[in-house]
């Protein structure tokens, strides 16, 4: 009996010894920023997410609000905002230059948000002449954005040691990138709106690992 006393005193001292070695090793490295909480980056495309508000009828929204609803309990690493300048002429005509001048406050108070990030592109402009009747209209297309979005989501998987990505659009331009996030057990998580004007191509879809359509309540939480 005594014997037996002693070994189970001993196993319970060992354990008591390994709890606080381990206790003490976790301390000391989330003291040192070596144990990071979940991180989240979230990557909006701005121009369909322009017609999202539209759709609700809610045209000014406070994005870092908006950014941190969406990754909830997880710690958001950096917002990404995508979107290209309006066109302009040369010379640009008065009506352009007072788009010009809206959009770059815009940006500028998209910059003064912590951890927030704008990539622009380009607007480029081809003319579109119908069959039938002759007219020419200007069809105006954003350039190199789905690029942008692509390289930044490709380099958050492998450097910024994310847990999850939070995509706000609707393209299929984005399915590699997803889909090496998933190789990578990396959480996609896609916010999307299906509206005459909005959409989220079948292959986007299908590639995120989580789907939510976006609603007038989430849009009124960050409204301003």
């Amino acid at each position: 009996m005594f014997v037996l006393a002693v070994v189970q005193f001993g196993r319970q001292a060992l354990v008591l010894v390994v709890d606080i070695f381990l206790y003490y090793v976790f301390v000391m490295f989330e003291v040192r920023g070596l144990i990071m909480p979940d991180k989240a980056e979230v990557f909006i495309d701005g121009g369909y997410f322009v017609k999202v508000r539209e759709h609700f009828g809610i045209y000014k929204v406070n994005l870092a609000i908006f950014s941190d609803l969406l990754c909830d309990q997880m710690e958001r690493h950096f917002t990404f905002y995508y979107d290209a300048p309006p066109f302009q002429s040369n010379p640009p005509s008065e009506e352009e230059r007072r788009k010009k001048a809206g959009f770059d406050r815009f940006i500028y108070s998209l910059r003064e948000h912590p951890r927030f990030q704008v990539r622009l592109g380009k607007l480029g402009r081809t003319v579109s002449t119908c069959s039938n009747c002759g007219n020419t209209t200007p069809v105006y297309k954003q350039k190199r954005v789905d690029n942008l979005l692509t390289v930044d989501l490709t380099r958050a998987i492998w450097k910024d040691q994310i847990s999850k990505a939070i995509l706000v659009t609707g393209d299929s331009d984005f399915v590699p990138a997803v889909e090496e996030a998933n190789r990578a057990h990396i959480l996609t998580h896609v916010y999307f709106l299906r509206s005459p004007h909005t959409a989220i191509h079948d292959e986007l879809y299908m590639a995120c690992s989580d789907r939510t359509e976006i609603t007038r309540n989430l849009l009124e939480q960050a409204r301003l």
